[in-house]
């Protein structure tokens, strides 16, 4: 994340905007906690009841080194034990690319949480599109910093790939923003074409649909 994606606080802005969406002192999962940067984020700054679950252990250890409750645990796999309505919501930040069944994970998060906030990449944004076509390579930003063959991302999606994916789940979108290279919000009252070509990212706030 760029350094002007961050905020005076040194928190990164996508994680200030998923905690601006959690009500205080709500019971939160995060999946794909990481070191336990929006935990801890929930916890001293909404009075959350905010556990994690993170498939490294180094991860882990970082998580549990803030005084935070992470244990190790695949997405993919392990998201089926929790029951249904555990939590409030359910987050997974800048993560559903990197899991093996996405919409699997997707579906398991809106069961598990009253409601459910992700944030992804974009690989639709204008300067990732340009890079592809001028260069002829699979690029590398910010948001995307790893070459082809070493990254963890094996589902790359757009901001319209993921909108789609939403109505194939039969959730609701309650709330998105988009953020551009700059770590800024993306006009509200622009179309998806736009959002997916100006937004670097995006956060989604969702519940299940009636």
């Amino acid at each position: 994340m760029k350094e002007a994606a961050r905020a005076a606080s040194g928190a990164r802005v996508d994680l200030l905007l998923i905690a601006e969406l959690v009500e205080p002192g709500s019971r939160v999962l995060d999946v794909g906690a990481g070191d336990g940067e929006l935990l801890e984020l929930l916890a001293t700054t909404r009075g959350c009841d905010a556990r994690g679950i993170e498939i490294s252990r180094a991860g882990v250890n970082a998580g549990v080194a803030r005084g935070l409750a992470v244990i190790q645990g695949d997405a993919d796999i392990d998201l089926a034990d929790y029951p249904d309505d555990a939590f409030d919501y359910v987050i997974l930040s800048q993560t559903l690319q990197a899991t093996r069944r996405p919409k699997w994970v997707l579906e398991q998060m809106l069961r598990v949480g009253r409601r459910v906030i992700v944030s992804i990449p974009n690989f639709g944004f204008w300067r990732v599109r340009l890079d592809l076509l001028l260069n002829g390579r699979m690029p590398s930003t910010e948001n995307l910093p790893y070459s082809w063959y070493d990254t963890p991302n094996i589902h790359f999606c757009t901001i319209r790939d993921f909108v789609a994916l939403v109505g194939e789940v039969g959730a609701r979108i309650e709330h998105a923003t988009a953020l551009n290279g700059y770590g800024q919000k993306v006009r509200l009252n622009l179309p998806w074409a736009v959002w997916n070509l100006l937004g670097e990212q995006a956060v989604f706030l969702l519940s299940r649909g009636k």
